[in-house]
């Protein structure tokens, strides 16, 4: 359930405060007992104390200072190169240039084009459902109709010309196959 929180002041701050209520470890509970955690970020004007806000409306903050045994939060490890993608014999994918050559000559893509092509590209010969590219691609869930992911592909087949268009093929009423060595 969520309440919203009425505003103690309504003068604007120009600064925010913001505040981790919870301090233990991811996935544990304060109280010791199995089960996840839920946390909220909510956003407060600089001058709003959240401790009587909270208060005011009946929840327990759970705010505690680091302690001098805290580590310091984990840092991510860094994304693992990816792998060279396999060589086809006219289409070559650079992902560290960001560009997509065919036959030696650049393709003038955007931003999802190239990333499209070059997802495809890398899975040959796997068909992609139209809700997978657009989770995978372009990062969120489903939108609309597919149709986005329709009219990026009609593009990237335009400018991969007539001699290389065909190697993107319909997989009618499911999504598209990448083929490299399609003619």
């Amino acid at each position: 359930m969520t309440t919203a929180l009425p505003a103690h002041s309504t003068r604007r701050s120009p600064g925010f405060h913001l505040q981790l209520v919870g301090g233990g470890p991811v996935g544990v509970p304060a109280d010791g007992t199995g089960g996840g955690r839920v946390g909220y970020l909510v956003f407060l004007p600089a001058d709003v104390d959240p401790v009587a806000l909270m208060e005011s409306h009946g929840v327990r903050p759970e705010i505690r200072p680091p302690g001098p045994g805290t580590r310091p939060a984990a840092q991510p490890e860094p994304a693992p190169r990816p792998e060279p993608v396999p060589s086809d014999d006219a289409i070559r994918v650079d992902q560290d240039r960001r560009l997509i050559e065919v036959d030696g000559r650049e393709l003038d893509l955007t931003y999802l084009e190239f990333t499209l092509l070059a997802h495809l590209v890398t899975h040959p010969h796997t068909v992609h459902t139209r809700e997978a590219l657009i989770s995978g691609v372009w990062g969120y869930g489903h939108v609309g109709d597919g149709r986005t992911v329709d009219v990026h592909v009609a593009r990237l087949r335009r400018k991969l010309g007539p001699a290389y268009r065909d190697r993107i093929s319909t997989v009618r009423r499911v999504g598209y196959r990448y083929a490299p060595d399609r003619r």
